[in-house]
């Protein structure tokens, strides 16, 4: 499941309330903060406590996926 493109645009991240950018349909990425958010059947988990901390490889890797993907 894709999420609206509509819906992408009013996404945030809860923690620094910036802009998300969506990586296949697993997850959505605040690059600045290197935070990733899952998708859980089709619905974003915009939580703190269930983000992850990416480290510079993964970084890297899920920056070229969104911008392929966009």
């Amino acid at each position: 499941m894709v999420i609206d493109p509509t819906l992408l645009g009013i996404l945030a991240c809860p923690q620094d309330k910036g802009p998300l950018l969506l990586v296949g349909d697993e997850l959505l990425y605040n690059p600045r903060l290197r935070r990733a958010y899952p998708i859980e059947n089709g619905i974003p988990v915009l939580l703190i406590d269930e983000a992850r901390d990416v480290d510079a490889a993964e970084h890297e890797t899920l920056l070229a996926r969104a911008a392929g993907e966009a």
